[in-house]
């Protein structure tokens, strides 16, 4: 008997070390050269108690996600194994409206979700009777655009019976990774998008210590916004990128030195972001450059790279201080352990590849991994509401009582607040080169 439990024990060793092999290549392909991915594949059971029914099969759930322009939905298993998914986005319609216009993405909101819903059920191979939650994204984002998700989520669980869980969009941002990297709590988690940025640690699944938060623009608006200055979606090579991936594209081939820096915030001594001077900095250098080469009406100046680039280092140099400060705020405070800290990076933001190569530097110092879900799981998406609604669901937390007294909640914060404490103790930071050069 003793014999054969061994052999047996040998055959999921042998299983499991070469599921481990695909895990990471897959892993490394997605995530990109340079970022560390933390372990292996392990079954979600050492984190999470047993996710199997009565009948003895998995969890499912299902996620909505409408906060902003993209209308996303996703079943998930409770071993992370995404199952069915679908996306409709709206970039391409708003980019050529030079901006989110709300009452135009709630009504493509309305328009798709249905079909998205049902696109993901079907390219999961189930019926909506097997789904065992369906998790919903109620705050923050825009009004017009939550109330799509939840209105038809209502419905839907209505009819088929099945309980729901309303998602903050950014938790289910910063617990992404959890699924896709297997990380453990505590960490620290970066989410930097279109209408957010936001520093804290992440205790639990519902328990964020916020250390710094944004104070006016987000980075992904002040992207978009010089962008929209540069007119980049005239360029061929831009057409149909948002305004953060034009710039990531353009600053390829510019220099990030060519401009002089000028640091945000370098004189106050806490985590908090602010982007709107690095917009207004760009601003006035696109004004003066179009003043000297006499360009009016479509011209685009001819150092655009040069700006892009310049801006691009600036919006880093910001979030990498901020970062830094906070891992040695969280030192102090014992937030995190001392040793194998890991950052979370999340947010449309997140899949800028410089942005992230320039931070995997600076918390190379500090004994802290970074770890950032595949590309276009950064970006909104159904997954994220899918997986955050499963481990809500396993813990038995945030299960609406009443879902007919359930609203969204266009501005809404995340947990405990301690950013105001950081500048208290006037953590000084040492000089760290982010450029290869």
């Amino acid at each position: 008997m003793k014999y054969k439990e061994k052999e047996r024990m040998n055959r999921m060793f042998s299983v499991r070390s070469a599921f481990d092999r695909l895990r990471r290549k897959t892993l490394n392909r997605e995530t990109g050269p340079g970022l560390h991915v933390l372990g292996t594949f392990r079954p979600l059971r050492r984190w999470f108690s047993p996710g199997t029914t009565r009948t003895g099969r998995r969890l499912l759930v299902l996620g909505i996600e409408t906060s902003c322009d993209d209308t996303g939905a996703a079943v998930v298993d409770d071993l992370g194994n995404i199952l069915g998914e679908a996306l409709n986005s709206q970039t391409a319609i708003h980019v050529e409206m030079g901006g989110i216009i709300p009452p135009v993405a709630r009504d493509l909101h309305k328009k798709h979700i249905a079909s998205v819903v049902n696109s993901a059920i079907e390219r999961a191979d189930i019926s909506p009777q097997e789904l065992d939650a369906v998790a919903v994204t109620v705050k923050p984002g825009l009004a017009l655009s939550l109330s799509v998700g939840l209105q038809f989520s209502k419905q839907f669980v209505k009819e088929h019976q099945k309980p729901l869980i309303p998602i903050h969009h950014m938790e289910a941002h910063a617990l992404m990774a959890r699924m896709t990297n297997r990380v453990e709590f505590p960490f620290l988690t970066l989410l930097i998008s279109g209408g957010h940025s936001l520093l804290a640690v992440v205790k639990g699944v519902d328990d964020f210590v916020v250390i710094g938060k944004g104070l006016d623009d987000a980075p992904g608006e002040a992207y978009d916004k010089t962008a929209r200055r540069l007119k980049l979606k005239l360029l061929p090579q831009c057409s149909g990128l948002s305004g953060g991936q034009a710039v990531e594209l353009l600053a390829r081939d510019g220099n990030p030195q060519a401009f002089k820096l000028h640091p945000v915030m370098s004189q106050i001594a806490d985590c908090n972001f602010s982007f709107a001077g690095i917009k207004a900095w760009a601003q006035g250098a696109i004004e003066k450059a179009e003043r000297e080469n006499d360009i009016e009406g479509d011209g685009i100046i001819p150092n655009v790279a040069d700006l892009c680039a310049t801006f691009q280092y600036m919006v880093l140099h910001h979030l990498a201080k901020r970062i830094q400060r906070a891992l040695l705020f969280c030192e102090l405070t014992d937030l995190l352990p001392l040793k194998d800290r890991v950052l979370v990076l999340s947010g449309g933001v997140a899949s800028n590849a410089f942005i992230r190569n320039g931070l995997l530097k600076m918390c190379s110092h500090y004994d802290c991994s970074i770890v950032c879900p595949p590309t276009r799981l950064c970006t909104d998406n159904g997954v994220m509401i899918a997986w955050n609604g499963m481990e809500r669901l396993q813990l038995g937390i945030g299960i609406a009582d009443d879902i007919d007294q359930l609203d969204v909640i266009p501005k809404c914060p995340l947990g405990v607040d301690r950013s105001a404490e950081v500048r208290h103790h006037a953590i000084k930071l040492p000089r760290i080169k982010l450029l290869d050069n």
